[in-house]
Formats: structure tokens, sequence, C-alpha cells
């Protein structure tokens, strides 16, 4: 049930970074990546940064949607790069 959440979870806020890009309103596989690895790296480090440690916390929900904007940000610069 754990990792039903997370991938729900990772969805969200892929397909929220994605909005907030403006890069569309339809959810897919690009923001489900996204999410899982942003809410992986962002949302670990902003709740050990803050020091609250690994429970879900504010700050690693705040993380994980920093973490998916950025790597969806990257994902779009190297997508940019290829197609030319």
């Amino acid at each position: 049930m754990l990792i039903l959440g997370i991938i729900v979870f990772g969805m969200l806020v892929g397909w929220l970074g994605q909005v907030v890009l403006g890069m569309g309103t339809r959810p897919n596989a690009q923001s489900l990546i996204a999410g899982l690895v942003g809410s992986f790296v962002g949302g670990t480090l902003g709740s050990l940064i803050s020091g609250e440690g690994l429970e879900p916390r504010p700050s690693g929900l705040i993380g994980s949607f920093v973490g998916a904007v950025i790597v969806l940000l990257i994902w779009r610069a190297i997508d940019s790069r290829t197609s030319k």
C-alpha cells in the first residue's frame, strides 16, 4: 500500500510541476517520472536539511514539489537541445 501511495503522490507532484511550468494539464509518463525522482531527491533533501528526519513533514512535501519542478526543467532543457 505504501508503494501505491508513493506512486500516486509522485504523479500528483509531477502533474503540479507540469501545470506550474505551463507544460500542459494532462498527466503523462514524463510527469510520473519527474514526480517520483523529484519527490525522492527533493523530499529527502528537504526533510534532512530542515532536521525533521525522514518522516512525512511539510518541508519534505515542499521539497518534493521543488525537486519535481527542477527535474522537469532539466528534462525540458535536454529535449530542446536534442530537437535542434
